[in-house]
């Protein structure tokens, strides 16, 4: 009875996870976990495990089992995804659900069989992968079953990605796994050196989504945190404003720049005029940094526009990609 087996579309991500049926978002909360260290048992995922970073002690752990985009936790991400699909799909399943996961862009062939291991593990009846640059093409709606030139470029917590597609398929990529997250790094360093102020991993994520940017605005936000002073190691607070923070993220947004350039290098010259005359799509969560589109408009001479649903366009695009299975054919990765 195929017409009563769901049909999950994930997209598995360092730091978030989205499951998508259809057209409807059915979750979306961060790839954290709490567990307990001597049991190794989970005690919290998602929004209520990540916030307990740095605030638990040494009998609980916290960790993101994905990292750069891929498995660093295996029972973990497999326990994670297990719990995720009881609590979209009900804890009595009759029917096992089929699920499409989505994976970076280049990652070897050890890394893609851990996320189908994974996924089986789960309790799934079948795994299929993709890419992350086809399933968010197909989350907004490209026109790649074309012979013309599509880009996207996906700024993601784990990693960044771009990539050039036509007709179904991935033309030249590439990924660099440098991702929201070392965008933190940059903040956590930037504070530290010039104000001798320590702070954590999530203190640094809230001032770039509060008031973070990637370039100067015209109406500048000020946010005050609390730090860990680096000489007294006293607390202490300090106020940042959104020029702060466009300074510090430089360094990461160039590589962005630079990774996006190679990709453009490698595109035959006929995709290239497409791309000039359509524009890159900009998607995944980093995009949703103010500005980032007119930087790099600006730094790389083509238009870069911001999609519509640019959190959740990778796990729409999946699972629009399995009713889709027999035309995708040739992309899509089955064991």
């Amino acid at each position: 009875m195929p017409g009563l087996t769901r049909e999950l579309g994930i997209d598995l991500g360092t730091m978030n996870t989205v499951i998508s049926e259809g057209n409807q978002i059915l979750l979306q909360e961060p790839t954290v976990v709490a567990l307990i260290v001597q049991e190794q048992k989970m005690v919290e995922w998602g929004q209520s495990a990540r916030d307990m970073l740095g605030r638990v002690g040494e009998n609980i752990e916290v960790v993101r089992p994905l990292r750069h985009g891929v498995i660093a936790e295996f029972e973990i991400t497999e326990n994670l995804l297990q719990y995720l699909i009881k609590k979209t799909c009900g804890p009595m399943l009759i029917f096992r659900p089929r699920i499409i996961i989505t994976v970076p862009y280049g990652i070897t062939s050890v890394e893609t069989r851990a996320v189908h291991e994974a996924g089986l593990g789960s309790g799934s009846r079948d795994v299929i992968l993709i890419k992350q640059p086809l399933a968010a093409a197909l989350g907004i709606d490209l026109p790649i079953n074309t012979p013309t030139g599509n880009m996207i470029i996906s700024l993601g917590g784990g990693t960044h990605q771009a990539a050039v597609l036509a007709m179904n398929d991935i033309v030249t990529a590439e990924t660099s796994r440098t991702g929201g997250i070392a965008m933190d790094e940059a903040i956590i360093s930037y504070i530290r050196r010039k104000y001798g102020v320590m702070v954590g991993q999530p203190t640094a994520e809230l001032l770039k989504t509060r008031i973070g940017a990637a370039i100067s605005q015209d109406n500048p936000l000020s946010l005050e945190v609390q730090g860990q002073d680096q000489v007294s190691s006293l607390p202490r607070p300090v106020s940042l404003t959104t020029d702060d923070i466009v300074e510090a993220l430089q360094d990461p947004l160039a590589e962005v720049v630079a990774m996006v350039r190679r990709v453009l290098e490698k595109t035959p010259p006929e995709l290239i005029s497409d791309i000039i005359d359509r524009g890159a799509a900009l998607c995944g969560g980093g995009a949703l940094l103010r500005g980032v589109d007119k930087f790099l408009t600006k730094s790389l001479g083509i238009p870069v526009y911001l999609v519509d649903n640019p959190a959740t366009c990778t796990a729409e695009g999946a699972s629009r990609a399995l009713g889709m299975r027999d035309i995708l054919r040739r992309s899509l990765m089955r064991f």
